[in-house]
């Protein structure tokens, strides 16, 4: 009998025996200075308010910044749609500041200019943020600004047509692309029925929009009470509040409650999906499962797996099939954790003759996580390369208030961004393996990919069955 290397893999495990990868790593110079003493991020004094109309208010100052940046997070986004018009929340959040019953979208655009500010707005899957900055001295105009934008706006009938205009022309142009393909297609393969399988409005949904469905939408979702103002700079706080009472407080409550998402699965059958894409000389491929939500007590360790297994440049499934086999440019993995759940997913697009060969080798560094001990060196620079990451991308008070502002959207304190540097550094090497065996088994993934529908099934029938998707 010929064993796949896949096969061997588990074999050798239970066997008790250690694997290694299939090459050795040059070693490092022996001259090179040490890391650096280790910079976690400092306690966060953070001003907590909560206003009597219910909005949650957080204050971070941070002296020297000449710029201020803000988040207003509403629970609610697209997997909160309902059924027959999911992205509707999408189409919404980009409508915010095209006009309301105070200003139209160039006043808007105006006073945005005058300050040096900027606004935008998007739906996640569990809530519409909506992000402000502007010079330190605007601060008084950006508030009133997200005040009228969040509060009053009109959805006017004109902006609406060219918005529905520009999302269908955005989605013609990403129906060609087979990554797009690929996260549509997984998403609904891991997800189901369940609200948190949406990726992309479709052309249907866009098309029925109207700015009476928009206001309605509007105003079952944005109340007080269900929403969380971030704010980060150089603040004088007793005045920053008087100024957020100033432009929130008459902000009205009409206290309906959100309805809870069912339960997302925590799993999803081991199978091989095949969308078509004839005459393609690439496979896109998907391999994943629905994994935990952001609060589990696993999320963290999790991340750091997946640093180590596809998460960095110098994970496993890069060092495999990019730079020993040759048989990518740039794969990648990513475990995204949510308000009510989670998925994990490794991704890469390979030429089509070696779509089977890329596969066996993902599943194979998959389970060496669960089968084998990471070594002290590799673990180590899997942290470091989290703890970085982390410091790095929170010095901007953009990207500070949008963590702060997700963080409460799935439920966590603030507290949980100064926490999270030691928290990764306690992981240990049995805590990987652990996470391994829970979530990187090959077993139990699902693997998705878009490519020639002749040369990639044969590649694709040798792990079993394929299902053909409809394009």
């Amino acid at each position: 009998m010929k064993l796949t290397r896949h096969a061997l893999v588990l074999m050798l495990a239970a066997s008790g025996l250690v694997l290694f990868a299939g090459h050795e790593e040059a070693p490092l110079p022996k001259d090179l200075p040490p890391y650096g003493a280790e910079r976690p991020i400092p306690p966060l004094a953070i001003t907590q308010r909560t206003l009597p109309n219910g909005l949650t208010v957080w204050l971070l100052n941070r002296p020297g910044f000449p710029k201020v940046s803000t988040t207003l997070a509403v629970r609610g986004g697209n997997a909160h749609d309902a059924a027959r018009s999911q992205g509707l929340s999408g189409l919404m959040a980009g409508l915010l500041s095209e006009g309301t019953a105070k200003r139209s979208s160039k006043q808007i655009a105006e006073e945005l200019q005058a300050i040096g500010g900027e606004l935008g707005a998007f739906a996640g899957p569990d809530a519409v943020f909506i992000q402000g900055s502007s010079l330190s001295s605007g601060l008084p105009a950006l508030l009133d600004l997200l005040a009228d934008v969040a509060q009053h706006p009109t959805f006017p009938a004109n902006e609406v047509e060219l918005a529905k205009a520009n999302t269908l022309q955005g989605l013609q142009a990403q129906e060609a692309s087979p990554a797009f393909k690929a996260g549509k297609a997984f998403n609904a393969a891991i997800f189901g029925s369940h609200p948190y399988a949406f990726f992309s409005v479709t052309p249907e949904v866009v098309k029925a929009a109207t700015p009476d469905a928009l206001k309605a939408l509007h105003q079952a979702r944005f109340h007080p009470g269900h929403a969380l103002l971030v704010i980060s700079g150089d603040l004088q706080v007793d005045s920053t509040l008087k100024l957020i009472s100033a432009s929130f407080g008459d902000w009205k409550d009409a206290g309906a409650k959100l309805q809870a998402l069912p339960e997302a699965p925590s799993a999803s059958t081991h199978q091989f999906q095949l969308l078509p894409r004839p005459g393609s000389v690439q496979s896109t491929l998907r391999v994943g499962r629905p994994a935990i939500a952001a609060t589990h007590p696993d999320y963290i360790a999790l991340q750091l797996a997946n640093v180590i297994l596809g998460g960095s440049f110098d994970s496993r499934i890069t060092k495999n099939i990019r730079e020993d086999k040759g048989y990518t440019y740039s794969p990648g993995a990513r475990a995204a954790g949510m308000q009510g759940g989670g998925s994990y997913t490794v991704r890469a697009d390979v030429r089509t003759e070696v779509t089977a060969a890329s596969l066996m080798e993902i599943f194979y560094e998959m389970d060496r996580m669960g089968t084998t001990t990471v070594g002290e060196d590799e673990l180590l620079r899997a942290k470091r390369f989290m703890g970085g990451t982390t410091l790095f991308q929170n010095q901007m008070l953009r990207a500070l208030t949008g963590t702060l502002a997700s963080y409460w959207v799935n439920g966590q304190k603030p507290e949980a961004l100064s926490e999270f540097i030691p928290k990764v550094n306690a992981v240990s090497a049995a805590e990987i393996r652990r996470i391994g065996r829970t979530y990187f088994a090959s077993k139990d993934q699902t693997i998705v990919v878009v490519g020639d529908e002749a040369k990639a099934k044969a590649e694709l029938e040798q792990f079993g069955t394929v299902q053909l998707l409809k394009n």
